[in-house]
């Protein structure tokens, strides 16, 4: 039986985990009900999961011998309140409306039908269940707690829902597929006055939007036309009241690029414009990045070794050249061991009636079963060619 037999015959088990989850979605690192969940299924499964840095989750399958391949799922959701209408829908102020319980669905069943054939990999698979995804934090919470140690990880894979496609479509990359990402907190200093009387005064708000201007020009004149980057401000606030020139303003944004190079050089000239922009109004300006991640590389040789475990099932499965501008923390990953990221179909425009990050969004669950195999297949493609190559 094919990984993918096995996994339509467990459907009804992702389909509950899922909608389990997508009732009780947590937020950030803190997720005390999912981790709980997550643990005791693995138990269930004949596993010793072991918490992992704040929240996370890691298990073991098979002999470390062989090799030791990484699967990872983020498990947390977003603070909004969804409006999909479903039976299931969160009652909370936050929702999984990106996908990531279905990841934790998948990589759960996953789990189990590896751990049904463990005698039969010829080295390890490790999960990696984690939090403050969306915060750009988990990942690396998890790296530091251990998780690529003891034992050690020589690759690792990751999933991602996407959205316009159907259920049944497995797609991969190679390269540079998603975007860095960098928030960026911009704290614009002056001296309040009264609105009539701005000579008195040094205007915050006026001194931001000339940094906001002069920080466009980065992309137009500093930038490779070959090397796209993307630096959007989404938060501009300063003042109470109509007629007072307040003390402060303050801009938040993220820098997105794929070039390690560019993003190094944009993030020191977004300091040095902000700076002397700001002195030259008299004021001065703080500029702090709260949270980053990297590139996401997928190397070609792991993505390959996937997907010959993903053609052996006869799993549709398509190489696409398109990049992600959005970002992946599991690019801490993949900057660290050998890596690819696949993505699985969540359904057509019209089955998933809007896009990520939405509401209104819905996921077909028909596509569980296919993401588990996807998981489980592609871990035992990328061992079974390490074999091959005499390096079990």
């Amino acid at each position: 039986m094919t990984y993918l037999e096995r996994a339509m015959e467990i459907k009804e088990e992702l389909i509950r985990n899922r909608r389990y989850l997508h009732e009780r979605p947590e937020v950030g690192m803190e997720l005390t009900g999912t981790a709980a969940f997550v643990t005791e299924r693995l138990k269930e499964m004949g596993y010793d999961p072991k918490p992992c840095g704040k929240s996370g989750v890691t298990a073991l399958c098979g002999d470390p011998a062989g090799g030791v391949f990484l699967l990872r799922a983020d498990m947390d959701a977003l603070p909004m309140k969804e409006k999909s209408g479903l039976p299931f829908s969160s009652a909370r102020d936050c929702a999984h409306t990106c996908g990531h319980d279905m990841h934790t669905a998948m990589l759960l069943g996953a789990a189990r039908l590896l751990k049904e054939r463990e005698k039969e990999l010829p080295g390890a698979v490790k999960f990696m269940f984690q939090p403050g995804e969306e915060l750009l934090e988990g990942a690396k919470d998890m790296i530091a707690a251990g998780i690529l140690e003891n034992p050690k990880v020589d690759a690792a894979m990751a999933c991602h829902m996407i959205t316009g496609y159907p259920a049944g479509v497995i797609g991969y990359g190679k390269g540079a597929v998603s975007a860095s990402s960098d928030h960026l907190r911009i704290r614009i200093l002056g001296k309040g006055g009264h609105g009539a009387h701005p000579q008195t005064a040094v205007d915050p708000i006026n001194i931001g939007v000339h940094i906001h201007l002069a920080l466009q020009e980065l992309l137009s004149r500093e930038c490779d036309p070959f090397e796209p980057a993307v630096l959007t401000f989404g938060k501009f606030h300063g003042g109470d009241a109509a007629n007072i020139i307040p003390d402060s303003a303050v801009m938040e944004g993220t820098l997105r690029t794929y070039n390690e190079k560019v993003r190094e050089r944009f993030l020191e000239r977004i300091r040095e414009i902000c700076d002397l922009t700001a002195r030259s109004f008299c004021g001065r300006a703080e500029t702090e990045v709260l949270s980053s991640t990297c590139v996401l590389h997928v190397d070609g040789e792991t993505a390959e070794a996937a997907a010959s475990g993903w053609k052996k099932e006869k799993l549709f499965c398509m190489e696409s050249g398109q990049k992600m501008s959005g970002s992946e923390d599991f690019a801490e990953v993949t900057a660290r061991v050998p890596s690819a990221m696949f993505v699985v179909g969540a359904g057509t425009k019209e089955e998933c009636r809007a896009g990520l990050h939405s509401p209104e969004i819905l996921f077909n669950e028909d596509a569980l079963p296919f993401g588990a195999a996807a998981y489980a297949a592609g871990a035992a493609g990328w061992l079974d060619r390490r074999k091959a190559a005499g390096k079990a």
